[in-house]
């Protein structure tokens, strides 16, 4: 069975820190790519960072390049977002997303609550 968990949302303040993990089961982590999404109140989801299988090639949202970074640990069938000065419009629900070669199949996590506030 296909899983995939996020954690490490929360409430922070303007300027912070989180680290958001995505852990996957139930698949070949290593042979898929990985994506960021968030979904803001009222607005459509969006990508936010994704990483090729190896790790080697990343692409961000303008709207993050300099503040978030995505990594992943392929021994631990795991994918990171690390999100540095954090602003309030970064405030949404963060979703992980597997690709698989070639595009034929996609899973999403769950999501996990992102909260910047004073």
């Amino acid at each position: 069975q296909v899983q995939l968990v996020e954690s490490g949302g929360g409430l922070v303040q303007p300027g912070g820190s989180l680290r958001l993990s995505c852990a996957a089961s139930g698949f070949t982590f290593s042979s898929y790519g990985m994506n960021w999404y968030r979904q803001a109140p009222g607005k459509e989801r969006e990508l936010v960072a994704s990483i090729t299988s190896t790790g080697v090639n990343t692409n961000y949202a303008d709207s993050v390049k300099g503040r978030f970074t995505i990594s992943r640990d392929n021994a631990k069938n795991t994918v990171y977002l690390q999100m540095n000065s954090l602003k309030p419009e970064d405030t949404a629900v963060y979703y992980c997303k597997a690709v698989s070669p070639g595009v034929t199949r996609a899973y999403w996590g769950q999501g996990t609550q992102v909260t910047v506030s004073s």
